[in-house]
């Protein structure tokens, strides 16, 4: 079985909604794990010398572009070695993690984890992201429609001419319910929507491992 990979990003740590729910689909998982935390280890941004180095012959590499060419060589190595993927990504101030986003922009290399001209490698490996969420951005919701999170990576992540992965999401929503007592009313949905997810990560995990065998 080749292994899963995890990429953490949230910043609270075991306080994290997000990763509480990974560790429900991670204890079902029985395979390999390769964890990389974001939030504990962030990888930097993407630089001029980053970008360059991909259009550069490597012999004329300036040690800028050969720093940033080895470091987006390790990620993508990484990313395409798993046969499954674990992302917990919570939703911050509509969107994603920054940090979330620097590791994204150094794997999304054309002819190397995505093409114009056909499938991704990794195309059709299963892939859950998990994103939890303070409010509630579900149909009918005041906020419907401010989640800039979910339809963005389900885009970079799925779409056949990016990524390609199979993804399932899953979102805990009013996780503030918890925190804030003018939500208290809102904690039942809170409990019911933190139970589904848990069961959801723990199924997907099993279907996965399936998958991945």
């Amino acid at each position: 079985m080749s292994y899963l990979l995890h990429i953490d990003s949230s910043s609270l740590g075991e306080a994290s909604v997000s990763r509480r729910v990974a560790r429900s689909f991670r204890d079902r998982w029985q395979g390999p794990v390769v964890h990389r935390d974001l939030a504990a280890s962030p990888v930097p941004h993407l630089t001029a010398a980053g970008v360059t180095a991909r259009d550069t012959d490597p012999a004329r590499h300036t040690p800028e572009q050969a720093k940033a060419q080895a470091l987006q060589d390790e990620l993508i190595e990484e990313f395409l070695g798993a046969g499954a993927y674990l992302f917990t990504v919570p939703l911050y101030n509509l969107s994603m993690p920054s940090a979330f986003k620097a590791w994204l922009d150094q794997i999304l290399v054309t002819d190397r984890t995505f093409t114009h001209t056909g499938a991704s490698p990794a195309a059709g490996r299963p892939a859950l992201l998990i994103s939890a969420r303070g409010g509630s951005y579900a149909p009918g919701a005041p906020r419907e429609g401010l989640d800039y999170l979910v339809p963005t990576l389900e885009t970079v992540l799925g779409h056949e001419d990016l990524l390609g992965l199979d993804v399932a999401t899953v979102t805990p929503e009013l996780t503030m319910a918890a925190h804030v007592p003018a939500l208290t009313s809102l904690l039942p949905l809170h409990e019911a929507s933190m139970t589904a997810a848990h069961d959801q990560a723990r199924t997907l995990a099993t279907t996965f491992a399936a998958r991945a065998a």
